[in-house]
């Protein structure tokens, strides 16, 4: 079967005295062996690239995780150094990606910054340091070198009844890797809660009404896709979402030769 395109969001780094747009591997690993897609990075140039037109080409997008933080000053936050660091030139880009992906029915799978980005740019407010709100569990990784020890999966969360990730996971508790100390404030109004952690935080949202599959998750199903089956069954929905676009594409293509 075909893999259909879809476009990656990119975090902006300087290292080796160049400036470089990348995405981490392990999501690009889930998107083609997981969600069968072919993943294409989209450089953050923010105004400079048409949207419309990468649109028109692709039939996913997928927002990473990463360590910057959305800027405050796009949702009336405190932009301190304490709540860095920051990445506007992605903010640039993925937010108005967002917006059209999600008004042109492309399926949208948002993870851990990706959710913050979605809610933000559909009017919603974030957290920063929930870690120190009252009765908040510690959603920060641990202090470690090894990887699979800072993203393992430790956490629980309760999907919401009649949601859709009940119709991907059933209803009640599924185990996750929840690894961040933002998170979602004031959702955004376009915006209904998926998922949340047993202290309350959202963990998981989604557009009300979407035509398309278009969720955020504040966990990282990237990192255990290939072993975990919760893991597996978010990246499995988003592609079979993907590939559903992609035949529509081609039938109404086909329907006007």
């Amino acid at each position: 079967m075909a893999q259909p395109l879809v476009a990656v969001s990119t975090d902006v780094k300087q290292f080796e005295n160049y400036t470089w747009h990348a995405a981490p591997q392990q999501y690009l690993e889930a998107a083609i062996s997981a969600a069968g897609v072919f993943p294409v990075l989209v450089p953050s140039f923010g105004d400079r690239l048409d949207l419309d037109e990468l649109l028109g080409r692709v039939d996913g997008v997928m927002l990473t995780g990463s360590k910057s933080n959305v800027h405050p000053s796009l949702y009336g936050g405190d932009a301190s150094e304490k709540n860095g660091p920051y990445d506007e030139a992605r903010d640039s880009t993925t937010l108005p990606l967002i917006r059209r992906a999600i008004e042109r029915g492309v399926p949208l799978l948002a993870i851990c910054r990706g959710i913050q980005e979605m809610n933000v740019a559909l009017g919603g407010t974030l957290g920063t340091e929930i870690q120190e709100r009252e009765g908040s569990l510690d959603h920060r990784a641990p202090v470690s070198d090894n990887q699979d020890e800072r993203f393992a999966i430790r956490q629980s969360v309760t999907i919401e009844p009649g949601s859709c990730l009940a119709g991907v996971f059933g209803a009640g508790e599924i185990m996750v890797n929840s690894v961040h100390r933002q998170g979602v404030d004031r959702l955004g109004p376009k915006l209904q809660v998926e998922a949340v952690a047993e202290d309350g935080t959202v963990e998981a949202i989604s557009v009300k009404g979407s035509r398309a599959f278009a969720v955020g998750v504040q966990w990282h199903p990237e990192y255990w896709a290939r072993s975990d089956s919760a893991s597996q069954k978010i990246f499995r929905a988003f592609g079979e979402a993907v590939h559903q676009h992609a035949a529509a594409r081609m039938a109404a293509r086909t329907a006007a030769e």
